[in-house]
C-alpha cells in the first residue's frame, strides 16, 4: 500500500535512507551519505505532506517525496515542457533488502498517476550520474536525459535531469 507519511513514519524512513545510503557507498555510489537526506528534510516533507510510504503488513520498506514546486536549482535546464505545471520526484528509497521487487516501479507509476490526476505536463527529476541503475531505470520507462545539475556539497560528480512528458 502506498499511502501519505505521517509524523510516526520518519524513523523507519529515516532507517531506509540511512540502509540505502550505506548500501549505495557500498557500492562505490557516493550519492547519499550520513548527512542526506537528514530528518529536517523528511520532517519536512512530511509537514507538507509530500512523503509517501509505502508499505506492506504495517512494516514500510519504502518511500519517496513528490512535490509540484521547482526547486531553483532546476531553473538553468532547458526542460521539454513549459515550466507550468509539473510534478518533481525526490528521494525515492526502497530497503535494500527489498529492491528488486517492483516497489520503485509501484512508486513511480503511482507518483505518474498522481501526475495526471494534477493535470500536469510531466515528471520532472535528478538521479547522480554515476549510479548506473537508477539512470537505467529512469532510461527504461521513458524518461529523457534533459541537462545536468551539480550539488558540490554532495559530490564533484553531475546529477543527471530526467523528465517524462504525459500523455
Amino acid at each position: 500500500m502506498i499511502r501519505k507519511a505521517i509524523v510516526k513514519d520518519i524513523t523507519p524512513v529515516k532507517r531506509i535512507t540511512e540502509a540505502c545510503a550505506r548500501h549505495m557507498i557500498a557500492n562505490g555510489i557516493y550519492q547519499w551519505n550520513e548527512h542526506y537526506p537528514d530528518l529536517a528534510v523528511l520532517k519536512k516533507d512530511i509537514n507538507q505532506e509530500s512523503l509517501y510510504v509505502y508499505e506492506i503488513e504495517n512494516e514500510i520498506i519504502g518511500c519517496v517525496m513528490f512535490s509540484f514546486e521547482m526547486d531553483d536549482f532546476y531553473s538553468a535546464i532547458d526542460w521539454l515542457t513549459p515550466n507550468k505545471k509539473q510534478l518533481y520526484v525526490h528521494r525515492l528509497a526502497v530497503h535494500p533488502e527489498q529492491q528488486g521487487k517492483g516497489i520503485a516501479r509501484e512508486l513511480m507509476d503511482f507518483g505518474e498517476q498522481l501526475a495526471k490526476e494534477n493535470n500536469c505536463l510531466s515528471v520532472r527529476l535528478d538521479t547522480f550520474s554515476k549510479n548506473p541503475r537508477n539512470n537505467r531505470f529512469y532510461n527504461a520507462r521513458d524518461y529523457k536525459k534533459v541537462g545536468e545539475v551539480f550539488f558540490e556539497q554532495k559530490s564533484p560528480h553531475p546529477f543527471y535531469c530526467y523528465e517524462k512528458v504525459l500523455d
